[in-house]
């Protein structure tokens, strides 16, 4: 039997080398479709690698074939799972792969709001020196760190912190803080007192209705005055009309983000106004080895899920397996 594999974009050759390899595939590659057109190609679908394309009941309505949903990174907020599980469609995801290259970003956007990276940066190309008002910039050592969050990102991300010498705070209801205590960081169980304490937060949360908004004015007004704010988790974890009256009333030392309420943004953001404001285009995990890893984890999934033999480690719905 030929299964036919429906790729929402160009797949790194990693992954194509994998699937390329299988005599018994068909491969459609689209190239970040719209919704009808990617809905038409459903229809004769067994397979489908995704990026950012949403897999509702009408996706699934329009797929009567599929047999599997495999997402290109570990996020699955665009994929409706109940809906799969009652469809026994596996719903994969790419663990593993891109916690590196993400947990560096974080480390990264982190650093260049401590430093005031990107706004010197352009006063200097611009002609200038030293800013008028001063340098600005804070060390990250002897500071304290909330990291919300503690999954595979979350982890490496409090371990990064603890190597550049920051006291590490670590929330997430999905861990005993026996535990987190155990890793050597300091359980948060009040994100208001925690917040309060917090030279920086950063976020490592999925995107769930307890978490949307999470940053939000309650949050912003509890924070510690010249915190810095880092979001490599999902843009609606962070009310963003609530970051911009932090950040204009000056409460904030500054904001780094790679993701965004709405996905893409333009040029007349209101955020892009501010100087002390760093973003990147949801690109975090796109090094090229962590591309490279997250198309052969995608990948494989999908030949996992057409065999019959999903894993349950990458499974977002393992029940159906078990």
């Amino acid at each position: 039997m030929t299964h036919r594999v429906l790729l929402c974009r160009k797949l790194h050759p990693a992954g194509m080398a994998l699937l390329e390899a299988r005599r018994d595939l068909e491969i459609v590659t689209l190239h970040d479709p719209p919704v009808e057109q990617f809905h038409q190609h459903l229809s004769g679908a067994h397979a489908v690698l995704c990026w950012l394309e949403r897999v509702d009941q009408a996706a699934l309505d329009a797929a009567p074939h599929l047999r599997c949903v495999s997402r290109y990174g570990v996020g699955f907020d665009t994929v409706d799972i109940p809906a799969c599980t009652a469809r026994g469609i596996p719903v994969m995801v790419a663990n593993g792969s891109n916690d590196l290259s993400v947990a560096e970003h974080a480390m990264m956007l982190m650093l260049a709001v401590a430093r005031r990276a990107a706004d010197t940066s352009a006063h200097v190309k611009a002609g200038g020196w030293w800013p008028k008002d001063g340098p600005g910039m804070v060390d990250l050592a002897g500071r304290a760190a909330l990291v919300i969050g503690y999954g595979r990102i979350g982890s490496r991300v409090a371990n990064y912190c603890r190597a550049f010498h920051m006291r590490v705070m670590v929330m997430d209801p999905g861990f005993h803080p026996a535990r987190i205590a155990a890793d050597g960081f300091i359980p948060a169980r009040d994100l208001r007192a925690a917040l309060g304490e917090a030279d920086v937060v950063t976020l490592h949360c999925p995107l769930t209705p307890a978490t949307r908004h999470l940053m939000g004015p309650v949050a912003f007004a509890a924070m510690k005055p010249g915190a810095i704010l880092v979001n490599t988790a999902r843009g609606p974890v962070v009310d963003e009309a609530a970051l911009l009256d932090a950040l204009r009333a000056g409460r904030l030392q500054g904001f780094g983000t790679d993701v965004l309420e709405v996905e893409p943004s333009d040029a007349g953001h209101p955020l892009w106004q501010l100087p002390n404001v760093i973003v990147s285009p949801h690109s975090a995990a796109s090094t090229e080895e962590g591309l490279a890893r997250m198309a052969r984890a995608a990948a494989q999934n999908i030949l996992d899920a057409l065999d019959g033999r999903p894993d349950p480690a990458m499974m977002v719905n393992p029940e159906l397996v078990a």
